[in-house]
Parts: structure tokens; C-alpha cells; sequence
């Protein structure tokens, strides 16, 4: 966090810069602890807002707070839940309750701020997704949820376009942070050479949304492999329009 001046305030849930900040959170103890660290370390203002995101209530609360607060020029999404849920064991209720984090929480306070950032014409948004958008090897309940906000965020990038505003959403790989404890899962069962700490990661999303990346992907060490996917997707999507079925189903 630089001692520059005030860029206006930044709403991290999950709980950045040269920003005030609200952190939104579950655990109010843990979250009022950080808030504490960051006024002494870096003179800002630090408010906190105690949510369970997976509660309709309090995401609607969130949802008020930001909403209403004019100062506001950054979102970053970052609250999530995991595990490797496998659909006919599952727990509905524990189903439910990711998706309500990971896709309903991130669309509802994302709306929250937009038209304020539209009309203030500055700002950004940023979504933390996962790299398991792309594979559902950790179960197909969580990558669901996070290729929707791959989507989701692409759909609003293309919005966007035109204004001052920005849109970002990262793919981190293995991250060391609490998650995977509280997924149910070990991370140190994993190679430790794809095990990034997460000061890197969030210091290569910075980099990455300084630059006005679309997509950012911090294990990626070739880029052109990112447009090169892209590309093809886009290719591939344009080949599955037809007025007639294809010459192989024999309709």
C-alpha cells in the first residue's frame, strides 16, 4: 500500500494500495484484527462489515452499504468456498451455499457498485475466480461456479467498453491461504512447486490490473497461450450456428 493519495475506497470481500477500505467478511474477529493492522500500518480508513455472503440478509445489508457510498472505485471479489464436491454426495444445503457465495454474492454486489462507477466514470471491478474454470477435477459444484464469474465477468468487460471503468478477472492456481482448510482439503498434498503464496498472487493481480489485463492469470508464464485459447474458443463458438442440424446426425 503506497502512501500516495487517496484513490477513493475499496471494498474487499473475503477479508489492498493507496485506497481506504471496507472488508467484508464472516468472522468479525479475525476481519476487526486486520482492519486494525492496516489503520496503524498504513493511516487509512478501514471499515468493516461482518456478512455471511451465503445469507440473503446480509448480502442484501452489504449490498445497501456499498451501494450508497459515493467514495467507492474499487470491488474485489474475493470471498469463495470450495471442496471437491461430488454431485450424488453432496451436500445440498453445503451446494447451495457455494453457489450463493460464489455466484450470487459476486453478481448482487457487483451490480451494487456498477451504476456508481458508470456514473462517476472511474473505478474498477475485480473478480477472483480459479484456474478450475477450466478442469473439474476439484468437482464440478465449484468449477461451475467459477466459470460462471469467467463469464460473467467477460459479459461485463464487453459492457464496459468505452468508459473509464475497469474489469478483471483473475485465475489463480494453488494459493496457500485457509481456503483449502476450510474446503475440507490438505494443500501440502500438492507439488510444492505449483503452490503459490498468496502476497504473489495478489501482487501479480495489481500488476496485471495496472496494465488493463482483461485476464490474469499469475502461474502463466506464456501469455500467448492465454490468446491462443481465447482465440480458439471464440473460433470454435462460431462454427455452432446453422440453419440445419449437422450433415453427421443424419436429421
Amino acid at each position: 500500500m503506497s502512501e500516495q493519495g487517496n484513490k477513493g475506497t475499496a471494498v474487499v470481500t473475503g477479508a489492498s494500495s493507496g485506497y481506504d477500505l471496507v472488508l467484508v467478511a464472516r468472522r468479525a474477529d479475525r476481519l476487526e484484527e486486520v482492519a486494525e493492522k492496516l489503520r496503524y500500518a498504513y493511516n487509512r480508513k478501514v471499515s468493516v462489515i461482518s456478512a455471511d455472503l451465503s445469507d440473503d440478509g446480509d448480502v442484501r445489508r452489504v449490498e445497501q452499504a456499498i451501494s450508497a457510498d459515493d467514495s467507492v472505485t474499487l470491488l474485489v471479489n474475493n470471498a469463495g468456498l470450495g471442496g471437491a464436491q461430488v454431485v450424488a454426495t453432496a451436500d445440498a444445503d453445503v451446494a447451495e451455499r457455494m453457489i450463493k457465495v460464489n455466484v450470487i454474492a459476486l453478481t448482487r454486489l457487483t451490480r451494487a457498485v456498477l451504476p456508481g462507477l458508470l456514473a462517476r466514470n472511474r473505478g474498477a471491478i475485480v473478480n477472483i475466480a480459479s484456474v478450475l474454470a477450466f478442469d473439474t477435477s476439484f468437482g464440478g459444484i465449484y468449477s461451475g461456479t467459477k466459470a460462471y464469474v469467467v463469464n460473467f465477468t467477460e459479459a461485463l468487460q464487453r459492457e464496459i467498453t468505452g468508459t473509464n471503468v475497469k474489469v478483471q478477472v483473475v485465475l489463480p492456481g494453488a494459493t496457500r491461504t485457509d481456503f483449502w482448510e476450510l474446503a475440507g482439503s490438505d494443500i501440502d498434498q500438492l507439488p510444492k512447486e505449483i503452490i503459490m503464496t498468496a502476497d504473489d498472487m495478489v501482487d501479480a493481480a495489481l500488476v496485471g490490473l495496472a496494465r488493463g489485463e482483461a485476464v490474469t492469470v499469475p502461474a502463466l508464464a506464456d501469455a500467448a497461450k492465454l490468446d491462443t485459447f481465447l482465440g480458439a474458443r471464440q473460433a470454435f463458438y462460431g462454427s455452432l450456428h446453422a440453419d440445419k442440424p449437422a450433415a453427421r446426425y443424419g436429421v
